[in-house]
C-alpha cells in the first residue's frame, strides 16, 4: 500500500433554523464524498428534525442501499451522522458521551500511534521520546511484505524487537500491518513475533479475506484485529460471529457514523469483544467514554502529515491532549467539542 496517500479531508456541516452548526467529517475520498451528499443525501435531510437521528440513518441508508451501502455511500452517511450528533449535543448544552449514556470511565487511556517503519536507530528514538508522556501502549508499523521474502521478514523482526527494547515488556505493543501481507505470509510471521508479546497484530491480509482473519485468530498465536476497512453494521457483526477478529477497530466516519457504531457496540459486547476505534478523533472519544467495552483509544500524535491519519489537527480546535496516557473529555462542553480552525487555512485549497 505504498501508494495509498491522502492529503484532503471533509467536513460537514448541518445548520439548523436558530443557526446552530453541527459539525462532521470523513476522510476517505473527499471529493466524491462531498458529491454524494451535495446530490443524493443533502436532499434527504433538509428540513427534518436533527433529533429523529435514527429515522434519518435509515432514511439516508435505504434510500441508497443499491449503490451505497458500501464504500462511499457509508462515508457519506457517516459524515452527516456525526455531524447530528454534535449538532444534537450543542441544541440541549451536553456532550455527546452523555447523549450516548454517559461516562463509563473517569479518563480515557491512550496508546502512542505511530512509528512507522524506518531505519531503527530513528524508530528507536521516536520510541524513547515519546516514553516520557506515559502512554499506555505503542503501535508500530510493518514496512516488508511478501515481495521482500525472508530477508524482508528478518527486517520486520528487528524492528519489533527494537520497540521491545526501548519500550520494555510492561507497556502493551501493537503491530499494524495495514494490509500488506497475504494469509500464507501471515502464518509464517505469527510464530516469529509471539516472543514480543504484541497486544495484536492488525489488519494483516486485505478486508474482504474474512476466512483469512478467521484462520489467523484460530490460531491464537498473536490476537488478530480489524474492521476499520468495513462499512456497516452487518458486515461488524459477520467479522464477530465468524471469530474473526478478537479486537475490533472499525472506523466511525467509514462504518455508518456513531449511531451505526453504537449498535456495533452492542453487538460486540454480546461476544466479549473489545471495540477500539480506527484513528483518534473526537468521535471515537466519546464513543469510548460512553462504552466500558472501549478499554483504550488510539492517539495520533501531532506532526508533519505524512499519511493523512493526522491531517484533522490541521483542520480542526478542540482535540485534547493526553496527559500522562490519558485523555480528559469536559464535562460542560456541548456536543463533540471540536470547531473549525483557520490556523493553517493558508495551506489549503477550500473546495465548498
Amino acid at each position: 500500500m505504498a501508494s495509498f496517500r491522502f492529503h484532503q479531508w471533509l467536513t460537514c456541516e448541518i445548520e439548523t433554523s436558530d443557526g446552530t452548526i453541527g459539525l462532521g467529517d470523513a476522510a476517505l475520498a473527499p471529493g466524491l464524498t462531498k458529491k454524494a451528499i451535495d446530490e443524493w443525501f443533502a436532499p434527504l435531510i433538509l428540513g427534518e428534525d436533527p433529533f429523529d437521528v435514527s429515522y434519518l440513518w435509515e432514511k439516508m441508508y435505504r434510500r441508497s442501499h443499491a449503490w451505497g451501502r458500501k464504500g462511499i455511500g457509508m462515508v457519506a452517511i457517516s459524515a452527516i451522522d456525526i455531524a447530528l450528533w454534535d449538532l444534537m449535543g450543542k441544541l440541549v448544552g451536553k456532550p455527546v458521551f452523555k447523549l450516548l449514556g454517559g461516562r463509563t470511565k473517569d479518563k480515557i487511556p491512550v496508546y502512542y500511534s505511530k512509528l512507522y517503519a524506518g531505519p531503527i536507530d530513528v524508530m528507536q528514538a521516536e520510541a524513547e521520546q515519546a516514553k516520557q508522556f506515559g502512554y499506555q501502549g505503542y503501535k508500530t508499523r510493518f514496512g516488508y511484505g511478501p515481495t521482500d521474502g525472508k530477508a524482508g521478514m528478518r527486517e520486520n523482526i528487528k524492528r519489533v524487537e527494537a520497540m521491545r527494547e526501548v519500550l520494555g515488556y510492561d507497556v502493551d505493543l501493537m503491530l499494524e500491518c495495514y494490509m500488506g501481507w497475504n494469509l500464507d505470509y501471515t502464518k509464517r510471521m505469527l510464530p516469529l513475533l509471539a516472543r514480543f508479546e504484541p497486544r495484536w497484530l492488525e489488519e494483516p491480509v486485505i478486508a474482504d479475506d474474512i476466512q483469512g482473519y478467521v484462520e489467523l485468530n484460530q490460531m491464537n498465536i498473536i490476537p488478530i484485529s480489524g474492521g476499520e476497512h468495513e462499512f456497516s453494521v452487518m458486515g461488524c457483526a459477520d467479522l464477530l460471529r465468524r471469530g474473526a477478529v478478537s479486537v475490533l477497530q472499525y472506523d466511525t466516519n467509514r462504518v455508518g457514523g456513531i449511531t451505526a457504531a453504537q449498535k456495533i457496540n452492542a453487538i460486540a459486547e454480546s461476544y466479549q469483544i473489545p471495540v477500539i476505534p480506527h484513528a483518534g478523533q473526537m468521535h471515537n472519544y466519546h464513543l469510548t467514554m460512553a462504552n466500558a467495552n472501549c478499554p483504550i483509544a488510539e492517539y495520533f500524535p501531532v506532526f508533519d502529515v505524512e499519511v493523512g491519519n493526522e491531517l484533522f489537527y490541521y483542520i480542526f480546535d478542540g482535540d485534547p491532549e493526553p496527559i500522562d496516557g490519558y485523555l480528559h473529555l469536559d464535562e460542560h462542553t456541548p456536543g463533540l467539542g471540536i470547531q473549525l480552525s483557520d490556523k493553517h487555512i493558508q495551506h489549503f485549497e477550500v473546495i465548498e
